[in-house]
């Protein structure tokens, strides 16, 4: 899938997910960046080669500690033909803290 949802999650979750994907090609993909949409959104790619068939992840991780709904996106730059640029999204909503009681 190109887009994960976080769906609601609390304030400071573990804003951590994986795009796992396979190189459906017949060389190996080299994936040459990797760029979040903004400073909250922190991709990491593997640096290695994939090679065709072979399974890889793309890790993101989301800063939980901003409430609200939210869309960013992970452009990943690769040697995929016709596909050089990849765009992967992921979307939730980080619920704000409880208001104390008393």
């Amino acid at each position: 899938s190109e887009t994960i949802d976080y769906g609601t999650v609390p304030h400071n979750a573990d804003g951590k997910r994986a795009f796992v994907f396979t190189n459906n090609g017949n060389k190996p993909l080299i994936i040459t960046n990797a760029q979040g949409s903004c400073g909250c959104t922190v991709p990491t790619f593997p640096k290695e080669p994939i090679a065709p068939g072979a399974k890889a992840v793309i890790g993101v991780k989301y800063a939980t500690d901003r409430v609200g709904a939210f869309t960013k996106t992970v452009t990943l730059t690769s040697n995929a033909v016709g596909q050089e640029t990849k765009t992967l999204t992921i979307k939730g909503t980080v619920e704000a803290d409880p208001a104390p009681k008393g």
